[in-house]
């Protein structure tokens, strides 16, 4: 019997040439969104990428464009406080949205966060799906649950991408997925796949991109 929430296989030489092609394009940042009035014309698909503090977010965004300072990395969590907009070539949105689990933010600003984060996820017509990052050495977290939640009432559909797989023992990795698919098995919005990726070894990479090329 097939396991529930299998790993994405690697995509065939069709799809994987339509995510280069549209990783090959042009990707720029647009603009950094504060509110909803700033958010740019809904005029082509787009996917989000979600993610606690830290999980890698800005390193998969740039390794999946291959521009390698074009989303911002950092190591406080909650720097990110907008959400930015890159294009993909002339075809797809690609959006970056604050990190959750906000260790250093004061409340008001983690409320302010929230309360676009919600509007947008409610609202945003083109938006196909949800990418939500999972550290590969923890498996999800109570943290993770909560923004699942929140795209199962906003319906929208997501899909859980491992990060970091190349810095856990498969052991470790092995409980961290089991952790990850009880998880995912509560949320009717979850994609029944689950990417693997490393940022820094280039895992998973091809795969998303074809994923992305085929939304639409």
């Amino acid at each position: 019997m097939q396991m529930p929430f299998p790993i994405s296989q690697a995509p065939d030489d069709r799809m994987r040439e339509a995510g280069r092609l549209l990783f090959a394009g042009d990707t720029d940042f647009v603009k950094g969104v504060v509110a909803m009035s700033g958010l740019p014309d809904a005029d082509r698909p787009e996917v989000c990428f979600a993610g606690r503090s830290n999980v890698g977010k800005s390193s998969l965004i740039n390794a999946l464009t291959g521009r390698k300072g074009l989303a911002r990395a950092s190591n406080t969590p909650g720097r990110t406080q907008e959400i930015n907009f890159f294009t993909a070539g002339d075809s797809h949105y690609i959006v970056d949205l604050p990190g959750y689990g906000f260790a250093n933010a004061p409340v008001p600003v983690v409320e302010k966060w929230q309360r676009l984060l919600r509007a947008y996820l409610a609202g945003r017509q083109t938006l196909r799906r949800a990418f939500v990052l999972i550290d590969a050495r923890h498996g999800a977290k109570a943290v993770d649950e909560e923004i699942m939640s929140l795209l199962d009432r906003a319906a929208v559909t997501f899909q859980c991408v491992m990060t970091k797989t190349d810095k856990v023992k498969k052991a470790d990795l092995d409980r961290a997925m089991d952790v990850t698919r009880a998880a995912l098995a509560k949320h009717p919005a979850a994609y029944p796949e689950i990417v693997m990726t490393s940022s820094e070894k280039g895992e998973g990479i091809e795969t998303l991109r074809a994923i992305i090329a085929g939304i639409d």
